[in-house]
Protein backbone atom coordinates (compact mmCIF):
# COMPACT_ATOMS: atom_id res chain seq x y z
CA UNK A 1 0.00 0.00 0.00
CA UNK A 2 0.91 3.58 -0.64
CA UNK A 3 1.44 6.32 1.91
CA UNK A 4 -1.60 8.47 1.13
CA UNK A 5 -0.61 11.83 2.91
CA UNK A 6 -3.80 13.23 2.06
CA UNK A 7 -6.07 10.61 3.43
CA UNK A 8 -3.85 10.70 6.85
CA UNK A 9 -4.08 14.34 7.36
CA UNK A 10 -8.34 13.98 6.88
CA UNK A 11 -8.06 12.06 10.41
CA UNK A 12 -6.86 14.94 11.49
CA UNK A 13 -9.67 17.25 12.78
CA UNK A 14 -6.99 20.28 14.66
CA UNK A 15 -4.82 20.76 10.84
CA UNK A 16 -8.69 22.20 10.26
CA UNK A 17 -7.45 25.51 12.18
CA UNK A 18 -5.03 26.27 9.27
CA UNK A 19 -1.59 25.86 10.63
CA UNK A 20 1.42 23.88 9.36
CA UNK A 21 2.48 22.46 12.46
CA UNK A 22 6.53 21.59 12.79
CA UNK A 23 6.01 21.49 16.62
CA UNK A 24 5.93 17.32 16.54
CA UNK A 25 9.16 16.82 18.54
CA UNK A 26 7.36 18.52 21.37
CA UNK A 27 4.08 16.82 20.67
CA UNK A 28 2.00 15.72 17.77
CA UNK A 29 -1.44 16.42 16.36
CA UNK A 30 -4.06 13.79 17.43
CA UNK A 31 -6.12 11.59 14.73
CA UNK A 32 -9.63 11.59 15.75
CA UNK A 33 -9.56 7.93 16.61
CA UNK A 34 -7.53 8.85 19.41
CA UNK A 35 -9.85 11.26 20.70
CA UNK A 36 -12.60 9.15 20.35
CA UNK A 37 -10.86 5.84 22.03
CA UNK A 38 -10.26 8.45 24.94
CA UNK A 39 -14.06 9.60 25.05
CA UNK A 40 -15.59 6.07 24.51
CA UNK A 41 -13.64 5.17 27.98
CA UNK A 42 -14.58 8.24 29.92
CA UNK A 43 -18.15 8.24 29.04
CA UNK A 44 -18.61 4.15 29.87
CA UNK A 45 -18.80 2.73 32.83
CA UNK A 46 -15.62 1.45 34.47
CA UNK A 47 -13.95 1.49 37.55
CA UNK A 48 -11.10 0.13 39.48
CA UNK A 49 -9.58 -3.07 38.01
CA UNK A 50 -11.38 -6.70 38.75
CA UNK A 51 -13.43 -9.50 37.71
CA UNK A 52 -17.00 -9.33 38.89
CA UNK A 53 -19.08 -6.49 37.34
CA UNK A 54 -18.84 -5.29 33.90
CA UNK A 55 -16.79 -1.69 34.81
CA UNK A 56 -14.23 -3.73 36.32
CA UNK A 57 -13.90 -6.15 33.44
CA UNK A 58 -13.76 -3.46 31.12
CA UNK A 59 -10.73 -1.57 32.77
CA UNK A 60 -9.11 -4.81 32.92
CA UNK A 61 -9.57 -4.79 29.36
CA UNK A 62 -8.28 -1.63 28.79
CA UNK A 63 -5.19 -1.71 30.72
CA UNK A 64 -4.23 -5.50 29.05
CA UNK A 65 -5.36 -4.09 25.53
CA UNK A 66 -2.53 -1.52 25.68
CA UNK A 67 0.29 -3.47 26.81
CA UNK A 68 -0.90 -5.89 24.19
CA UNK A 69 -0.63 -2.32 21.97
CA UNK A 70 2.76 -1.26 23.45
CA UNK A 71 4.44 -4.70 23.30
CA UNK A 72 3.47 -4.86 19.46
CA UNK A 73 5.05 -1.33 18.77
CA UNK A 74 8.02 -1.86 20.39
CA UNK A 75 8.88 -5.64 20.04
CA UNK A 76 8.69 -6.70 23.74
CA UNK A 77 6.81 -8.63 25.83
CA UNK A 78 3.06 -7.25 27.28
CA UNK A 79 4.14 -8.07 30.66
CA UNK A 80 7.07 -6.09 30.89
CA UNK A 81 5.48 -3.00 29.73
CA UNK A 82 5.14 -0.45 32.92
CA UNK A 83 2.76 2.86 32.79
CA UNK A 84 3.59 5.97 34.58
CA UNK A 85 2.40 9.83 33.98
CA UNK A 86 5.16 10.65 32.15
CA UNK A 87 8.30 9.96 30.75
CA UNK A 88 10.24 11.67 33.54
CA UNK A 89 8.63 10.34 35.98
CA UNK A 90 9.08 6.79 35.21
CA UNK A 91 12.57 7.69 34.95
CA UNK A 92 13.01 9.13 38.18
CA UNK A 93 11.29 6.10 39.61
CA UNK A 94 13.57 3.62 38.42
CA UNK A 95 16.42 5.87 39.04
CA UNK A 96 15.62 5.81 42.72
CA UNK A 97 14.96 1.62 42.53
CA UNK A 98 17.87 0.76 40.77
CA UNK A 99 20.20 3.12 42.68
CA UNK A 100 19.20 1.19 45.91
CA UNK A 101 22.00 -1.25 45.04
CA UNK A 102 24.30 1.05 44.13
CA UNK A 103 27.74 1.58 46.03
CA UNK A 104 30.42 4.31 46.66
CA UNK A 105 32.86 4.01 43.89
CA UNK A 106 30.19 2.88 41.24
CA UNK A 107 30.02 4.96 37.94
CA UNK A 108 27.51 5.43 35.92
CA UNK A 109 27.60 7.49 32.26
CA UNK A 110 25.16 9.81 30.45
CA UNK A 111 25.40 12.01 27.33
CA UNK A 112 25.72 15.61 26.74
CA UNK A 113 23.17 14.76 23.55
CA UNK A 114 20.25 13.70 25.75
CA UNK A 115 17.18 14.85 26.74
CA UNK A 116 17.67 16.04 30.99
CA UNK A 117 14.85 13.48 31.81
CA UNK A 118 17.43 10.91 30.73
CA UNK A 119 20.17 13.00 32.87
CA UNK A 120 19.11 14.67 35.86
CA UNK A 121 17.00 11.74 37.46
CA UNK A 122 20.59 9.58 37.20
CA UNK A 123 22.50 12.69 38.77
CA UNK A 124 20.52 13.26 41.37
CA UNK A 125 20.53 9.23 42.24
CA UNK A 126 24.40 8.90 41.50
CA UNK A 127 25.12 12.02 44.54
CA UNK A 128 23.80 10.47 47.46
CA UNK A 129 24.70 7.53 46.58
CA UNK A 130 28.31 8.20 46.39
CA UNK A 131 28.61 7.03 42.42
CA UNK A 132 30.62 8.98 40.13
CA UNK A 133 28.85 10.92 37.26
CA UNK A 134 30.74 10.45 33.79
CA UNK A 135 30.06 12.67 30.96
CA UNK A 136 30.22 11.12 27.37
CA UNK A 137 30.73 14.09 24.68
CA UNK A 138 29.45 14.39 21.29
CA UNK A 139 30.72 15.90 18.16
CA UNK A 140 29.25 19.27 18.06
CA UNK A 141 29.88 20.14 14.29
CA UNK A 142 28.35 16.73 13.26
CA UNK A 143 25.87 16.15 16.24
CA UNK A 144 27.21 12.29 16.23
CA UNK A 145 28.14 11.04 19.48
CA UNK A 146 30.31 8.00 18.73
CA UNK A 147 29.99 4.78 20.48
CA UNK A 148 33.58 5.39 21.22
CA UNK A 149 32.64 8.50 23.48
CA UNK A 150 31.05 5.63 25.91
CA UNK A 151 33.18 3.10 25.51
CA UNK A 152 37.03 5.55 27.01
CA UNK A 153 34.37 6.00 29.89
CA UNK A 154 33.80 2.21 31.00
CA UNK A 155 34.95 0.30 34.02
CA UNK A 156 33.99 -2.64 35.69
CA UNK A 157 32.38 -0.11 38.66
CA UNK A 158 29.59 1.07 35.58
CA UNK A 159 26.26 0.24 36.54
CA UNK A 160 24.65 1.69 34.39
CA UNK A 161 24.66 3.54 31.26
CA UNK A 162 21.52 5.99 29.91
CA UNK A 163 21.26 7.30 26.28
CA UNK A 164 18.96 8.71 23.87
CA UNK A 165 17.79 6.92 20.77
CA UNK A 166 17.72 10.02 19.23
CA UNK A 167 18.26 13.49 20.02
CA UNK A 168 15.15 15.38 20.72
CA UNK A 169 16.88 18.72 19.60
CA UNK A 170 19.14 17.84 17.03
CA UNK A 171 17.69 14.60 15.32
CA UNK A 172 20.97 12.74 15.85
CA UNK A 173 20.27 8.89 16.28
CA UNK A 174 23.62 7.10 18.66
CA UNK A 175 24.52 3.69 17.51
CA UNK A 176 22.35 2.49 20.25
CA UNK A 177 22.92 -1.49 19.83
CA UNK A 178 26.85 -0.86 19.48
CA UNK A 179 26.99 1.58 22.83
CA UNK A 180 24.56 -1.33 24.29
CA UNK A 181 27.06 -3.72 23.53
CA UNK A 182 29.72 -2.18 25.12
CA UNK A 183 28.04 -1.37 27.80
CA UNK A 184 26.61 -5.02 28.89
CA UNK A 185 30.19 -6.57 27.93
CA UNK A 186 31.30 -4.35 31.68
CA UNK A 187 28.06 -5.67 33.12
CA UNK A 188 25.96 -2.01 32.88
CA UNK A 189 22.32 -1.61 32.28
CA UNK A 190 21.56 0.57 29.42
CA UNK A 191 18.41 2.59 29.96
CA UNK A 192 17.39 3.95 26.34
CA UNK A 193 14.92 7.10 25.71
CA UNK A 194 13.47 6.36 23.28
CA UNK A 195 11.02 9.04 22.98
CA UNK A 196 11.98 10.64 19.99
CA UNK A 197 12.90 7.78 17.75
CA UNK A 198 9.32 5.93 18.57
CA UNK A 199 7.25 8.01 16.27
CA UNK A 200 9.80 7.75 13.52
CA UNK A 201 11.53 4.42 12.71
CA UNK A 202 10.10 0.58 13.42
CA UNK A 203 11.75 -0.30 16.81
CA UNK A 204 13.25 -3.30 18.35
CA UNK A 205 13.80 -3.05 21.94
CA UNK A 206 15.94 -6.24 21.83
CA UNK A 207 17.80 -5.55 18.69
CA UNK A 208 18.91 -2.11 20.00
CA UNK A 209 20.08 -4.36 23.12
CA UNK A 210 18.11 -1.91 25.93
CA UNK A 211 17.75 -2.95 29.39
CA UNK A 212 15.02 -0.04 29.63
CA UNK A 213 13.13 1.83 26.66
CA UNK A 214 11.31 4.45 27.85
CA UNK A 215 9.10 6.29 25.62
CA UNK A 216 5.41 8.80 25.29
CA UNK A 217 2.55 8.01 23.69
CA UNK A 218 2.04 12.03 22.73
CA UNK A 219 4.91 11.77 20.71
CA UNK A 220 3.58 8.95 18.40
CA UNK A 221 -0.03 10.06 17.73
CA UNK A 222 -1.39 9.19 21.56
CA UNK A 223 -2.38 10.93 24.43
CA UNK A 224 0.16 12.24 27.34
CA UNK A 225 1.63 9.77 29.44
CA UNK A 226 4.57 7.76 29.81
CA UNK A 227 6.17 4.30 28.98
CA UNK A 228 9.04 1.99 30.09
CA UNK A 229 9.90 -1.27 28.40
CA UNK A 230 11.98 -4.15 29.94
CA UNK A 231 11.88 -7.64 30.41
CA UNK A 232 9.30 -9.35 32.91
CA UNK A 233 12.57 -10.83 34.73
CA UNK A 234 14.64 -7.93 34.83
CA UNK A 235 11.39 -6.11 36.71
CA UNK A 236 11.39 -8.77 39.01
CA UNK A 237 14.77 -8.08 40.46
CA UNK A 238 13.51 -4.72 41.05
CA UNK A 239 11.87 -3.46 44.55
CA UNK A 240 10.39 0.11 43.70
CA UNK A 241 9.26 1.89 46.98
CA UNK A 242 5.39 1.00 46.61
CA UNK A 243 1.76 1.22 49.02
CA UNK A 244 1.72 -1.87 51.18
CA UNK A 245 -1.85 -3.05 50.05
CA UNK A 246 -0.62 -2.55 46.28
CA UNK A 247 0.46 -5.62 43.91
CA UNK A 248 3.68 -6.90 44.05
CA UNK A 249 3.46 -8.12 40.54
CA UNK A 250 5.32 -7.23 37.43
CA UNK A 251 4.96 -4.50 36.16
CA UNK A 252 1.98 -3.70 38.11
CA UNK A 253 4.38 -3.19 41.44
CA UNK A 254 5.78 -0.06 39.12
CA UNK A 255 2.77 1.24 38.66
CA UNK A 256 1.73 3.53 41.18
CA UNK A 257 -2.15 4.58 42.15
CA UNK A 258 -4.37 4.10 39.53
CA UNK A 259 -3.74 3.80 36.03
CA UNK A 260 -5.65 6.63 33.61
CA UNK A 261 -7.88 4.12 31.40
CA UNK A 262 -9.00 6.75 29.06
CA UNK A 263 -5.12 7.36 28.24
CA UNK A 264 -4.20 3.77 27.97
CA UNK A 265 -7.41 2.91 25.64
CA UNK A 266 -6.42 6.20 23.65
CA UNK A 267 -2.66 4.85 23.42
CA UNK A 268 -3.66 1.51 22.15
CA UNK A 269 -5.94 3.87 18.97
CA UNK A 270 -2.81 5.49 18.30
CA UNK A 271 -0.85 2.20 18.20
CA UNK A 272 -4.06 0.82 15.73
CA UNK A 273 -4.14 4.26 13.68
CA UNK A 274 -0.10 3.66 13.12
CA UNK A 275 -0.66 -0.21 12.12
CA UNK A 276 -2.78 0.98 9.81
CA UNK A 277 -1.22 3.88 7.86
CA UNK A 278 0.27 1.75 5.26
CA UNK A 279 0.12 -2.44 5.63
CA UNK A 280 -2.54 -5.03 5.21
CA UNK A 281 -5.27 -5.75 7.63
CA UNK A 282 -4.88 -9.42 7.65
CA UNK A 283 -1.33 -9.81 9.02
CA UNK A 284 -0.23 -9.57 12.81
CA UNK A 285 -0.21 -6.37 14.41
CA UNK A 286 3.42 -6.05 14.83
CA UNK A 287 4.00 -6.80 11.16
CA UNK A 288 1.61 -3.82 10.11
CA UNK A 289 3.24 -1.88 12.41
CA UNK A 290 6.74 -2.59 11.00
CA UNK A 291 5.58 -1.60 7.78
CA UNK A 292 3.56 1.02 8.16
CA UNK A 293 6.60 2.64 10.20
CA UNK A 294 8.63 2.23 7.17
CA UNK A 295 6.51 3.42 5.24
CA UNK A 296 6.02 6.32 7.47
CA UNK A 297 9.71 6.91 7.39
CA UNK A 298 10.40 7.13 3.92
CA UNK A 299 7.68 10.00 3.92
CA UNK A 300 8.80 11.77 6.44
CA UNK A 301 12.45 11.89 5.30
CA UNK A 302 11.18 12.75 1.87
CA UNK A 303 9.63 15.83 3.33
CA UNK A 304 13.10 16.23 5.85
CA UNK A 305 15.03 16.42 2.58
CA UNK A 306 12.78 19.28 1.14
CA UNK A 307 12.86 21.10 3.97
CA UNK A 308 16.78 20.07 4.42
CA UNK A 309 17.16 21.67 0.57
CA UNK A 310 14.95 24.71 1.11
CA UNK A 311 17.05 25.77 4.59
CA UNK A 312 19.90 25.72 2.29
CA UNK A 313 18.95 28.15 -0.42
CA UNK A 314 18.15 30.59 2.21
CA UNK A 315 20.99 33.30 2.96
CA UNK A 316 21.50 33.85 6.98
CA UNK A 317 19.67 30.39 7.63
CA UNK A 318 22.43 28.51 10.11
CA UNK A 319 21.48 24.61 10.43
CA UNK A 320 23.31 22.63 13.52
CA UNK A 321 24.04 19.15 12.91
CA UNK A 322 25.44 17.49 9.59
CA UNK A 323 22.37 16.65 7.62
CA UNK A 324 24.10 13.54 5.95
CA UNK A 325 24.49 11.91 9.30
CA UNK A 326 21.87 9.15 10.45
CA UNK A 327 19.02 11.32 12.14
CA UNK A 328 15.20 11.90 12.57
CA UNK A 329 13.53 14.07 10.22
CA UNK A 330 13.82 17.41 12.70
CA UNK A 331 16.03 20.21 12.21
CA UNK A 332 17.84 22.86 14.46
CA UNK A 333 18.46 26.44 12.84
CA UNK A 334 18.41 29.71 13.75
CA UNK A 335 18.27 33.10 11.21
CA UNK A 336 21.27 35.61 11.22
CA UNK A 337 19.99 38.88 12.91
CA UNK A 338 16.73 37.33 14.47
CA UNK A 339 16.49 36.29 18.24
CA UNK A 340 14.91 32.63 17.57
CA UNK A 341 12.17 33.88 19.92
CA UNK A 342 11.77 36.15 17.71
CA UNK A 343 11.22 33.45 14.89
CA UNK A 344 8.89 32.02 16.62
CA UNK A 345 6.82 34.68 16.58
CA UNK A 346 6.92 35.47 13.58
CA UNK A 347 6.31 32.49 12.05
CA UNK A 348 3.38 31.71 14.54
CA UNK A 349 1.93 34.74 12.90
CA UNK A 350 1.73 33.32 9.66
CA UNK A 351 0.48 30.38 11.00
CA UNK A 352 3.50 28.08 11.07
CA UNK A 353 4.12 26.33 14.53
CA UNK A 354 8.05 25.95 14.48
CA UNK A 355 9.05 27.14 18.23
CA UNK A 356 12.26 28.15 19.83
CA UNK A 357 14.56 26.86 22.87
CA UNK A 358 16.96 24.02 23.76
CA UNK A 359 13.39 22.40 24.90
CA UNK A 360 15.12 20.57 27.56
CA UNK A 361 18.20 19.39 26.16
CA UNK A 362 19.89 21.95 28.05
CA UNK A 363 23.37 19.97 28.03
CA UNK A 364 22.99 19.89 23.77
CA UNK A 365 22.38 22.86 23.66
CA UNK A 366 25.16 24.43 25.88
CA UNK A 367 27.58 21.62 24.08
CA UNK A 368 26.81 22.99 20.68
CA UNK A 369 27.24 26.82 22.12
CA UNK A 370 23.37 28.19 22.22
CA UNK A 371 23.48 28.18 25.75
CA UNK A 372 20.31 27.85 26.97
CA UNK A 373 18.22 29.30 24.76
CA UNK A 374 18.48 26.67 21.80
CA UNK A 375 17.55 27.84 18.56
CA UNK A 376 14.49 26.86 16.26
CA UNK A 377 13.45 23.03 15.88
CA UNK A 378 11.23 22.39 12.79
CA UNK A 379 10.31 18.57 12.64
CA UNK A 380 8.53 16.34 10.11
CA UNK A 381 5.08 15.01 11.90
CA UNK A 382 3.27 11.80 9.74
CA UNK A 383 0.93 14.18 8.23
CA UNK A 384 3.47 17.33 7.33
CA UNK A 385 2.68 17.60 3.31
CA UNK A 386 4.72 19.85 0.60
CA UNK A 387 2.34 22.42 1.10
CA UNK A 388 3.52 22.86 4.63
CA UNK A 389 7.17 22.87 4.00
CA UNK A 390 6.72 25.10 1.35
CA UNK A 391 4.82 27.72 4.07
CA UNK A 392 7.82 27.37 6.20
CA UNK A 393 10.55 28.13 3.58
CA UNK A 394 8.52 31.08 1.97
CA UNK A 395 8.16 32.33 5.98
CA UNK A 396 11.59 31.98 6.61
CA UNK A 397 12.82 33.32 3.57
CA UNK A 398 10.63 36.92 4.21
CA UNK A 399 12.04 36.93 7.60
CA UNK A 400 16.09 36.78 6.61
CA UNK A 401 15.59 38.77 3.86
CA UNK A 402 14.15 41.43 6.51
CA UNK A 403 15.67 40.97 9.70
CA UNK A 404 14.43 43.78 11.30
CA UNK A 405 10.69 42.98 10.83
Amino acid sequence: MKYNINSIRGDFPALDEGAAHFDGPGGVQVPRQVADAVAQALCSAIANRGTVTAAEHRAEGVVHAARAAMADLLGVTASGIVFGRSMTQLTYDFARTLSKDWLPGDEIVVTRLDHDANIRPWVHAAEPAGVAVRWADFDAASGVLAPEAIAELLTDRTRLVAVTGASNLLGSRPDVARIAELAKARGALVYVDGVHLTPHLPVDVTELGADFFACSPYKFLGPHHGVVAAEPALLDTLRPDKLLPATDEVPERFELGTLPYELLAGTTAAVDFLAGVCARPNIPRRHQITASMQALAEHEEAMHAKLEAGLANISGIQCYGAPDRVRTPTTLFSVAGVPSPQVHKLLAERRVNAPAGSFYAVECSRWLGLGDGGAVRAGIAPYTNESDVDRLLEALTEIAENPSR
